[in-house]
């Protein structure tokens, strides 16, 4: 597995922040929240999701519905909240993914949305909207997620981990609905039980996100790889510039 190409600066990062573990709940618990509804918003956003952050909030704290906007797009944002309570949930420190819980995040991301799909891989052929690459077929989809999680195995980086576990999902595309956004929460499963910060992808990356997974796709990991330890970094400074103290004035 190629190394990010500045792990140095991301190791520093990561160490000052396991310096300031245990972190208090109260320390973390409006940034996490605020994080919370942010990524809920950007995941969905990216698949097509018409609702906007604060009406994303509106749906998450209050439980309303918006006003013209589909019954899909706010079952969608509260799927995806649950879904990633439940990563929270189990990813202990040191914390392994597996393919069961995979399949768990991936029936309550489509809850009510496409129930028939939930939680289960997909019988039939699919094709990757504005993308050159053509998914497997259905019939190979079962072996390639179990050599896909026995690779996992031999990386002992964890950014390295969940780069290749998200973009190996996208890759095989083994749901008939709901890549992407369980894709990202996996990949977020495995950065959080290493003691990272989760991320997630701003609206406004999503070209590069989809152009940086398509390299991947092409031979080029490492343009993958680049890309989202780049957002990783940003989220270290983010919690970093939160939590830790301020220096001292001479």
């Amino acid at each position: 597995m190629i190394a990010p190409a500045f792990m140095p600066t991301l190791t520093t990062k990561h160490q000052r922040l396991a310096a300031l573990r245990p972190l208090s709940p109260e320390s973390v618990a409006s940034l996490a929240a605020a994080w919370d509804v942010r990524m809920v918003h950007e995941s969905n956003a990216i698949e097509g999701n018409s609702l906007t952050l604060r009406e994303t909030e509106l749906v998450l704290s209050k439980g309303v519905t918006v006003s013209g906007k589909p019954l899909k797009d706010h079952l969608e944002a509260v799927n995806l909240a649950k879904a990633w309570e439940n990563v929270k949930e189990l990813a202990k420190p040191g914390a392994v993914l597996t393919e069961r819980d995979l399949l768990d995040l991936h029936r309550i991301v489509l809850t009510r949305v496409n129930d028939s799909f939930a939680g289960c891989y997909r019988s039939g052929s699919v094709r990757i909207a504005g993308s050159h690459h053509v998914p497997p077929n259905a019939m190979k989809v079962p072996d390639l997620m179990e050599e896909l999680f026995a690779a996992l195995k031999d990386i002992n980086d964890p950014v390295g981990r969940a780069a290749k576990l998200h973009h190996g999902i996208a890759r095989i595309h083994p749901f008939a609905d709901g890549n992407g956004r369980t894709a990202r929460l996996a990949m977020n499963f495995v950065l959080i039980s290493a003691g990272y910060p989760p991320v997630s992808i701003p609206t406004d990356l999503r070209l590069a996100y989809h152009e940086a997974l398509e390299s991947a796709d092409s031979g080029d990991f490492q343009a993958w790889l680049d890309f989202l330890t780049t957002q990783l970094d940003h989220e270290l400074d983010e919690w970093l510039a939160a939590l830790e103290p301020p220096s001292p004035v001479n």
